[in-house]
């Protein structure tokens, strides 16, 4: 966990992009010299295309081709491809500017794929904000597009050239738009639906039903938001190619990861969330809450804006799902996945010349003139509720309250952009404050509040920023706010005026010499903008350069090489780890028919049944239980489950298996096959520590509430599943640092972290020992399979690595767990079995640290593998039944 809190910002991170450049040209070529397969190319996934797609319906030259993904043919052509080309019209779809230039700029060292939904479908002369609001006026249905349409609209897109373009032609000649045909209701029930009243509100720390207008359902569009996510799975699978790097962004695609690993396990994948990350207890209230974090976790690094995000998603995954984390990231079945943070930036050389448009001096005069002698505070915001329009007016009247002395000389100047989610109740809220406002303290010759509900052109935008005295940008919660560092850009050759700036944005981290506030403190914010109006120029130019300085050197172009950076050293890290392959089922089963005599060892939880949070639920299995019957009823297999539980337990779940052996508590005790007496393999060992470490465990049990003891014979175990689980992990890592430093040393113990539980055991039992008296008894097998999927069950692979490189041949002396029990004097055997006909089999992700040759997934992979050895009609042995 220490690694999750090196903070992103430090020194050494200003340097240009060259430098940035050189190193991913460094760890492309290490990877290459690894065997790590590159194709050179960057497929980034966003919601939709940065492109505006109009369709002139009127140049139809006939009825379209159904689409093929709905008919399933291609059908006839409807028209020919020139004809269909000049239907489609392509212009630069404005929004997302910071991401999309970052993208953009890669395309100097990368090929470049983007691929996205079309959007909606406009009709010629449709409104510029058509494709984003959910009506039917001046659009195409998409189900009316056909085939040839559709194909000939992707030729279009291979050469799409924004036309105001000021990124180079030549990044644009590197990048391919992948588009992604969605149902416009599936389309919209996703993106209005899903992702704008469930995700959107809670990301911003409200839920659904604080923004709807009618009855709200947290799972009404979840459907809608699982068949796109799905559409996009089966469309970069399409275009994938080995070596590709996979950026997929924000909240809108949420399931992809997981989805996109299911079919390409090998693909090198990272998530940024561009909002924030709520808190645990807040994100728990989603119905979806396991879907959604599963889908994140598919992905090989997950990015965020700030610590703060990366450090909630870690907690909400430990507290909300019960994984894992450690140094390395989140553990889920042994595929690790890194958490990071890495803020986004604007463009600051495009912003830098847009701010020197010849259109904007004329502008700035004309406010200039318009407010001579007045102080000028600007807000530019989306009407929507998180951005706290509401809060900022009502500061604004407290500024004018307790410092009556701005009154007649200071104007606010408002403007609240159209969103997606705009509300007339909102709308009317902040229209009724602006009249008292200006009611209250206005008069016939100066009017405090100037609110404007439209969107700015961008010469009028600019002009706003450079004339203001003081920037108010004070949202609820942000993920990143573009305004704030435009304001910065925007300022170096005018004022250099400071901004007042919320806390909860998540650059505000970066913009430490702004004036930071609590936007629900409206005192502050009134003597935050009192401060900032009275600042003196010394002040002014002291905290402007030091934000510029941030502004343009924590770019979006620099941020999106330090992702591409991010993401391969993910994947050299996972790269040169071992990856376990999956266990070969026709050499399995060949090998198994062919073996005389077979050794079958198996764990139990996590084995041959799933982890359970109640211990005592965790039953076998009908399936389970017809395997171990079957095996265990042909005479050429031996077959033992070595476990960690006690032998009541197993004798109560599995004791009626007569031609089964049993090992309880790792290797404490043994009951051979077609006995009913367990064999005590500690009563030789001095067990005089147990109450020692009993009265440890009774300490931390009595400071951790939902901790519990469990003694058995030969080892104490120390549960902490049922409690908080970071004080329980804090526990738990305080714990076995007392029994290692102060009681270890002194007696034949050793200590085992294990799932979320300590065990303390005699050294000399373990199942290893186990393994290796079985394999002593029976040095005539011929096949050996062994399956276990946590810590302890490591001591039995150890046990079977039986062979040195070229070694075919292997003498065994008597083991621990043979003399301890059959005295001394024992001879070494000569083993049949030979290195190919081993079986170590991890349960897990490919990706676990294990000493086993192979691997499975879950439990029931295990129990299927074995019921086709030995089911009628299976591929294994069947004479023998």
């Amino acid at each position: 966990m220490d690694s999750f809190s090196e903070p992103y910002t430090r020194e050494g991170d200003d340097i240009s992009i060259s430098r940035f450049q050189d190193k991913i040209r460094q760890l492309e070529e290490e990877h290459r010299k690894n065997g790590i397969p590159l194709s050179g190319r960057i497929i980034h996934v966003v919601h939709s295309l940065p492109i505006t797609v109009t369709l002139d319906t009127a140049k139809r030259g006939g009825p379209p081709t159904p689409p093929a993904e709905e008919s399933g043919t291609s059908g006839p052509a409807a028209s020919s491809d020139a004809a269909a080309s000049a239907k489609w019209d392509l212009t630069a779809r404005y929004g997302h500017a910071a991401m999309i230039s970052g993208i953009m700029s890669l395309g100097a060292t990368h090929e470049q794929c983007i691929v996205g939904w079309t959007g909606d479908i406009l009709v010629p002369g449709a409104g510029a904000n058509a494709s984003t609001t959910n009506t039917s006026v001046d659009k195409v249905p998409s189900a009316s597009v056909g085939a040839e349409e559709r194909k000939a609209l992707e030729e279009e897109l291979k050469g799409f050239q924004p036309k105001d373009s000021d990124i180079d032609d030549e990044l644009h000649r590197k990048t391919a738009y992948v588009p992604v045909w969605l149902d416009d209701k599936i389309a919209h029930g996703h993106y209005d639906g899903y992702c704008k009243q469930t995700l959107w509100p809670m990301f911003h720390y409200l839920l659904w039903q604080d923004v709807a207008t009618e009855y709200a359902s947290a799972d009404q569009h979840y459907p809608h938001y699982e068949a796109v996510n799905a559409a996009f799975a089966r469309r970069i699978v399409e275009i994938y190619k080995p070596g590709d790097l996979i950026w997929v962004h924000d909240y809108h695609l949420l399931l992809l990861p997981r989805l996109v690993r299911d079919s390409i396990p090998d693909v090198v994948l990272g998530l940024f969330m561009h909002t924030p990350f709520p808190t645990s207890e807040l994100f728990r209230c989603l119905p979806r809450r396991k879907e959604v974090l599963d889908g994140m976790l598919g992905a090989n690094l997950v990015c965020f804006q700030t610590y703060s995000y990366v450090r909630h998603f870690i907690s909400t995954c430990i507290r909300v799902c019960g994984y894992e984390a450690n140094s390395r990231g989140i553990d889920v079945d042994g595929h690790v996945t890194a958490v990071m943070h890495c803020p986004v930036g604007i463009d600051a050389d495009r912003v830098a010349r847009d701010v020197q448009r010849p259109g904007i001096q004329p502008k700035l005069e004309a406010l200039m003139n318009l407010y001579e002698g007045k102080k000028i505070i600007v807000g530019r915001d989306k009407l929507d509720v998180v951005k706290g329009v509401v809060q900022k007016l009502r500061a604004f009247e407290k500024l004018l309250q307790d410092y009556p002395e701005w009154v007649g000389n200071v104007v606010m100047i408002q403007v609240t952009s159209p969103s997606l989610t705009d509300s007339p109740k909102l709308e009317r809220v902040v229209s009724e404050l602006v009249a008292h406002i200006n009611g209250e303290y206005g008069s016939l010759d100066f009017i405090p509040v100037h609110h404007y509900h439209q969107a700015l052109k961008k010469d009028e935008f600019y002009a706003l920023l450079s004339v203001a005295d003081l920037a108010v940008i004070t949202p609820l919660r942000d993920g990143m706010n573009t305004t704030s560092m435009e304001f910065v850009i925007a300022q170096e050759k005018t004022n250099k005026s400071p901004s007042v700036l919320s806390e909860f944005m998540g650059i505000s981290k970066n913009m430490e010499e702004a004036l930071l506030v609590n936007p629900w403190d409206l005192g502050g914010v009134a003597a935050a903008i009192n401060q900032g109006l009275l600042m003196s120029p010394a002040e002014k130019a002291s905290r402007h350069e030091k934000l510029y300085k941030v502004v343009t050197t924590h770019t979006s172009h620099s941020w999106a090489a330090v992702l591409v950076k991010m993401l391969l050293e993910q994947m050299g890290i996972q790269g040169m780890a071992r990856q376990t392959p999956y266990i070969p089922k026709d050499q399995l089963e060949g090998l198994y028919r062919n073996a005389k005599k077979r050794l079958f060892l198996f764990d139990y939880d996590g084995t041959l049944a799933p982890i359970v949070k109640v211990p005592s639920m965790a039953t076998p299995s009908e399936a389970t239980l017809e395997a171990l019957e079957r095996l265990s009823a042909d005479p050429k297999n031996v077959v033992y489950i070595i476990s960690g539980r006690d032998g009541e337990f197993l004798e109560q779940h599995l004791g009626h298996l007569e031609n089964v052996g049993f090992s309880a508590e790792h290797g404490g005790f043994v009951r051979e096959r077609g006995s009913k007496e367990w064999t005590n393999f500690t009563k030789a060992l001095d067990m005089s520590w147990m109450s020692e470490v009993e009265e440890i465990f009774r300490y931390y049990t009595e400071r951790t509430t939902g901790s519990h003891i469990e003694v058995k014979k030969s080892s104490i175990t120390w549960h902490y599943r049922g409690a908080d689980p970071e004080w329980g992990l804090f526990q738990c890592r305080q714990c076995q640092d007392l029994l290692e430093n102060n009681l270890a040393h002194k007696r034949p113990i050793e200590v085992l972290v294990g799932k979320k539980n300590l065990e303390v055991r005699p050294i000399a039992v373990n199942k290893g020992e186990i393994v290796k008296r079985i394999l002593y008894q029976n040095p005539d097998a011929e096949f050996i399979f062994c399956a276990g999927d946590d810590k302890t069950d490591e001591d039995m692979f150890r046990a079977l690595l039986l062979f040195f490189p070229g070694q075919t041949q292997v003498k065994m002396d008597a083991p621990l767990a043979v003399t301890l029990i059959d005295g001394e004097g024992k001879p070494p055997v000569d083993l049949a079995i030979k290195p190919e006909a081993v079986f170590t089999t991890a349960v897990g992700h490919s990706s676990k640290r294990t000493l086993a040759s192979w691997h499975v997934t879950a439990p029931q992979e295990v129990v299927d593998h074995m019921l086709d050895l030995v089911r009628p009609g299976g591929d294994g042995e069947k004479s023998n039944l």
